[in-house]
C-alpha cells in the first residue's frame, strides 16, 4: 500500500514538478469555470431566470407538487416558484433584457 502512495507521489511530482497546493488549487478552479455556470455570472444569472420562471410554470399548472415541500432542499423550488409570482414583472423585465443580451451582445 505504502508503495502505491510513494509512487503517486513520485507521478504527482513529475506531472506538477514546481506546483505548489496553491497553483494546483488555481489549475483546478481555471478547468472548472471554463465548463461551469457557477464562474460565469452571466450564465450563472441565465440559470436562475430560468429555474425561477421555470418553478412559477409548474406552480401554475400543478401547485400541490411545490407546495408540499416548504422547507428543506425541495423548497428552494418553491420559493423561487414565490419570486416568480410576486416578482413577475421584475422577473419578466430581466429575461427580457437577458435574452436582449445573449442575442445581440454576444
Amino acid at each position: 500500500m505504502q508503495g502505491a502512495s510513494r509512487s503517486w507521489k513520485r507521478e504527482e511530482n513529475r506531472f506538477f514538478p514546481r506546483a505548489s497546493r496553491r497553483n494546483e488549487l488555481f489549475c483546478v478552479l481555471e478547468l472548472l469555470s471554463s465548463h461551469s455556470a457557477i464562474f460565469n455570472f452571466q450564465s450563472l444569472l441565465t440559470v436562475i431566470l430560468l429555474l425561477i420562471c421555470t418553478c412559477a410554470y409548474i406552480r401554475s399548472l400543478a401547485p400541490s407538487l411545490l407546495d408540499r415541500n416548504k422547507t428543506g432542499l425541495l423548497g428552494i423550488f418553491w420559493k423561487c416558484a414565490r419570486i416568480g409570482e410576486r416578482k413577475s414583472p421584475y422577473v419578466a423585465i430581466c429575461c427580457i433584457v437577458m435574452a436582449f443580451s445573449i442575442l445581440f451582445i454576444q
